[in-house]
């Protein structure tokens, strides 16, 4: 019952938000942010214990919604969901503090869809009914393309519009797959269910199952997003508010990577392994493709998703490599790029918000001015380039070491992006922080340094991922009973198809 709890906190919470507007324009904020220190409160409680019976699940809720068709609404969470869950609610908190100042018009509404996107979030990561999966993805995407083209900056509905068309168009061709699969099931045990373990019992084989598969894939992939499905993240990144930014970046991006993880190859084992080296090689090109073209912008939150379809490559090259090494990496690249992402955009949204402008070329020799921020900058490009001690370190060399038992090639040319992520990551200090500071370059009367309230963010943040690089056995042991059992899972049916 508690996985309902979460989803109704937060779309109660926002329709409360919008509605305090009515009273006092400071009200939604306090509403929003009080919903989500709640709504992260109850997810540690997750934490605590597993559902009777079943080791991995720590909770579980199941009720009938269509049973005709064999849509129910059937929600559970295991450790995987649970890492990712209590990442919503903590980047919730950032957001909502990247949003405390910078968010002056229109704020009841504003909030409304923050926490709208992040329920849809919530129910992305607990669903396993796919029609009810499908129905929180298409959920979370339009709260999020208002934040966008109501909140955006200068090209706000170009932007906005691009990454509802691509996210669309591939969420439809997800939802082609998925009625497909429920058909197959009905043919097979005459019935129509939506259950992801009664979908996990169909047989498919042949080019019906890898055409299947790439509904799937290609609407993850877009998400994640990888190279070719790319294009829609940096316009949709240099263009939303800071706040919009945290969560795209944060949280976002992690569904279509859980959605790899969950559905797309255990659904479909054998063609999966199939596709594996295409994946990889896709992965690969992510890495080096995007880590070159970052080099070439001179917007500084178009440089930041760049990097992050760049590492996010990462994310991609563990899943398909499909030991528990690289899935273990994979999930740890997830979260800590989570963090260290969400820092970069807010940090970028925040020199945007003080100076008006986000061309690196105006910029230079901050430091003296900005000493907190050029610190807290430091810290975490140095976090995102893979610094041994942080959290991404861990997620990067575990998906590389699984990686490497699949492929040694694509692993060697996928390791050439660390190379590539020390030198951006050091150039953006070099070009907005040290350098000679020039008088009147950019509107610098608004060029303060960052604020207690500001550096108690970004502390938490770098909390998280010192903890996450000390200490990874404490995430790696919560997810390392799911993916095992996805492994197991997916090799019986190898092994069963094969026998056949």
């Amino acid at each position: 019952m508690i996985l309902i709890v979460l989803i109704s906190i937060l779309f109660l919470g926002g329709l409360l938000a919008w509605i305090s507007e009515i009273f006092d324009p400071a009200f939604p904020k306090v509403v929003a942010i009080v919903t989500v220190a709640v709504e992260l409160l109850l997810m540690l409680t997750l934490l605590g214990g597993v559902e009777a019976g079943s080791p991995d699940w720590h909770a579980a809720f199941t009720a009938p919604w269509l049973p005709r068709f064999g849509i129910g609404l059937h929600f559970a969470a295991d450790g995987l969901s649970v890492l990712l869950l209590i990442l919503t609610g903590f980047l919730g908190l950032i957001a909502i503090g990247a949003a405390w100042n910078e968010i002056t018009e229109r704020v009841g509404f504003f909030y409304f869809n923050l926490l709208w996107t992040l329920a849809g979030v919530v129910g992305v990561f607990t669903a396993l009914d796919l029609f009810l999966f499908f129905f929180f993805w298409e959920v979370m995407l339009i709260p999020m393309y208002f934040i966008i083209a109501i909140w955006g900056h200068e090209n706000k509905n170009y932007a906005a519009m691009k990454f509802f068309i691509f996210t669309q168009v591939s969420g439809m061709l997800m939802l082609i797959s998925i009625l497909l699969l429920a058909y197959f099931h009905y043919v097979q045990f005459g019935f129509f269910s939506f259950d992801y373990f009664d979908l996990l019992n169909v047989t498919t084989s042949g080019s019906v199952e890898l055409w299947i598969m790439l509904g799937f894939f290609i609407a993850f992939s877009t998400k994640l997003p990888s190279v070719p499905f790319h294009a829609w993240l940096p316009d949709a990144h240099s263009q939303a508010p800071t706040a919009g930014s945290v969560i795209l970046a944060g949280v976002l991006l992690k569904t279509g990577a859980y959605g790899l993880i969950r559905f797309a190859v255990p659904l479909f084992p054998t063609a999966s392994m199939q596709f594996a080296p295409v994946a990889m090689t896709l992965a690969a090109l992510s890495i080096l493709y995007c880590a070159k073209v970052a080099f070439a912008q001179t917007d500084i939150k178009r440089l930041i998703a760049y990097t992050s379809v760049s590492h996010m490559g990462f994310v991609l090259l563990g899943v398909y490599a499909w030991n528990e090494q690289a899935l273990q990496g994979a999930v740890m690249t997830m979260l800590a790029h989570g963090l260290s992402a969400a820092a970069l955009f807010m940090l970028a949204g925040g020199l945007q918000h003080r100076i008006h402008t986000r061309n690196m070329a105006e910029m230079g020799g901050f430091w003296p001015r900005v000493p907190r921020m050029a610190t807290v900058a430091l810290f975490f490009s140095i976090a995102a380039l893979g610094m041994p001690g942080l959290g991404n370190f861990i997620g990067e060399f575990l998906a590389l070491l699984g990686a490497f038992q699949s492929s040694i090639v694509l692993t060697a040319v996928a390791a050439l992006g660390l190379v590539f992520a020390s030198v951006y990551s050091l150039w953006v200090i070099q070009r907005v922080f040290h350098g000679k500071y020039e008088t009147g370059k950019v509107d610098d009367c608004h060029l303060l340094d960052l604020d207690n309230r500001e550096m108690v963010f970004y502390i938490a943040l770098m909390l998280g991922l010192v903890w996450m690089g000390m200490y990874p056995q404490s995430f790696l042991a919560l997810s390392a009973g799911p993916l095992q059992d996805m492994l197991a899972n997916s090799q019986q049916a190898l092994q069963a198809l094969v026998q056949n």
